[in-house]
């Protein structure tokens, strides 16, 4: 490549980075002096590359709104990036992207890149594996997630309609499988969004559902249309979005309502219970003074009970089930499984 040309390109990514660039800075950057710069940007306008001047003191070259995109200008590491994220989004389901707009995304970035750089990705992709499976992610569409971080972003009341995971209206976030209760009918209602959250291969945003006067989380890939409305609202103060979902999360209105009393601070035990699966606090009647430090009350909503004996057993901690009394059935079967395995004992055939 002759040095005028890949003087060129490299004033290209310069402007690409955003902002003003003044003439002195582009020709110190180029090692060419000012009038050369000019002619590089009317090299560059030649291409249909829209190049905007600025006039004034602090004037100098910006790439302006076209309609055209310029040409795709990645190093290495950039390149490198954008297609490793595109594989690890997709495998997360943080990408938002239904179907194979990811897979089609990386086809036309690795499209424009020279030959040697593409074998060298290549190379990196068809010798990676995973250590954990694919996520089975639920992806929102571009019309729903776009209008949503717009209203979000500049604080506008959002108009959706939302269906719950057993084909009703809801507004009301759970563990894994969306919605368990809520409003019937899937209607459109107006909400103050507050924040976007990804968590788990999932969308969700939290807000104020106007329609029910209370605040809820709403999985993006239920949501059939949005429209942003005129207004603002001012979001209010507490928790943020990812605190807000988690908790929403943790206490879904699922089969069972648990409570246990374990010992330790409440850091000690979010240390090692997901904020999505428990809401734990300082005991009230906490009056363990002793040397074995106060209790605190973990609260857990659950479909299912089999799975919370090894959760807790799993704390290290001492624990006291206060509720459901089925649970304690089931952590005594537990220990005693337990004690068995600690003499080498068989289990009993069925």
């Amino acid at each position: 490549m002759s040095r005028p040309v890949s003087r060129v390109l490299t004033l290209l990514e310069l402007l690409q980075s955003g902002g003003v660039r003044t003439v002195a800075e582009l020709a110190d950057r180029l090692g060419v002096g000012e009038r050369t710069v000019r002619r590089y940007v009317d090299h560059l306008v030649d291409l249909d590359v829209p190049v905007e001047s600025v006039r004034g003191r602090y004037g100098g070259y910006r790439l302006a709104p076209g309609h055209r995109m310029p040409p795709l200008m990645l190093t290495d590491d950039e390149a490198l990036a954008v297609l490793l994220g595109l594989v690890a989004g997709r495998r997360t389901g943080i990408t938002a992207a239904a179907g194979t707009a990811g897979e089609t995304a990386a086809a036309k970035v690795r499209r424009v890149l020279p030959e040697r750089l593409r074998d060298r990705l290549d190379a990196v992709l068809d010798s990676l594996t995973f250590t954990t499976a694919p996520t089975g992610s639920a992806a929102p569409d571009a019309a729903v997630l776009l209008p949503v971080a717009d209203a979000v972003r500049h604080h506008r009341p959002l108009a959706i309609r939302y269906t719950g995971g057993s084909g009703a209206g809801s507004g009301s976030g759970s563990g894994s499988g969306g919605s368990r209760s809520g409003r019937s009918g899937s209607g459109e209602r107006t909400v103050y969004p507050y924040g976007l959250v990804a968590h788990a291969g999932r969308w969700y945003v939290t807000g104020r559902d106007l329609s029910v006067g209370a605040d809820r989380t709403f999985r993006l890939d239920r949501i059939h249309g949005a429209r942003v409305l005129p207004g603002t609202f001012e979001p209010p103060p507490g928790p943020g979005p990812a605190e807000r979902v988690l908790t929403a999360l943790a206490t879904a209105p699922y089969r069972h309502e648990v409570t246990v009393r374990v010992r330790g601070t409440a850091e000690e035990i979010r240390a090692r219970l997901p904020r999505s699966v428990a809401v734990v606090a300082a005991a009230d009647d906490d009056g363990d003074g002793g040397e074995g430090g106060g209790w605190c009350r973990v609260q857990i909503r659950a479909e299912r009970l089999d799975w919370l004996p090894s959760l807790l057993a799993s704390l290290d901690r001492p624990f006291v089930v206060e509720r459901p009394d089925e649970l304690r059935g089931l952590v005594a079967d537990l220990a005693g499984r337990l004690m068995d395995a600690a003499r080498g004992t068989a289990p009993p055939r069925d």
